[in-house]
């Protein structure tokens, strides 16, 4: 297997961020690519529905909870007060795959693909954050930026986040530099 690899797909809240990997990740699986996501919540979230034998558990008090079946499983870690995880101990949980996507996580200082639409009346990241490598956008820029693509070329993006991404470990010495 290779180095896997990771970029981060930033951007403000209703720039499109989640409908452009959905229109990203099957394609980069038909490239033969195992793709792994992390996905950045603002808000408090549960996976798991009240009543079911793991929701019990984790009310109990259980830390962390491990959901097993012929079709797929699913590991949850209460943090109960404790510190939310940086992206750096996150992406070193994932099982091996190809490319690691990380949807949000803006403000972290991993390489990024930003997407930008001006039509949401807010400043794009690029020009203050040297690790936005690409700019995804549906209108052209008022700031150049030397790897701008367009949003809705889907065959552009994929060749751009597969130029951008960064092997993993260079990505965790990244972050992990304050």
């Amino acid at each position: 297997m290779t180095t896997p690899k990771a970029l981060g797909i930033a951007g403000w809240s209703g720039a499109g961020k989640t409908t452009l990997l959905i229109r990203l990740i099957p394609e980069l699986v038909r490239h033969g690519l195992r793709i792994a996501t992390i996905k950045h919540a603002h808000h408090e979230f549960d996976v798991d529905t009240p009543g079911k034998d793991s929701w019990e558990h984790r009310q109990a008090g259980a830390s962390e909870v491990l959901v097993a079946s012929a079709r797929r499983w699913v590991q949850m870690h209460e943090l109960r007060g404790g510190a939310e995880p940086v992206l750096a101990e996150l992406l070193q949980q994932l099982s091996p795959c190809d490319l690691v996507l990380v949807e949000g996580f803006k403000h972290e200082r991993h390489p990024k693909m930003e997407v930008y639409r001006e039509s949401l009346g807010k400043p794009p990241l690029y020009p203050g954050d040297r690790q936005v490598l690409a700019v995804a956008s549906d209108g052209a820029l008022a700031i150049p930026h030397p790897r701008a693509v367009d949003l809705n070329d889907t065959a552009a993006v994929v060749a751009c986040v597969l130029e951008c991404a960064r092997p993993l470990p260079d990505v965790l010495q990244m972050l992990r530099a304050r």
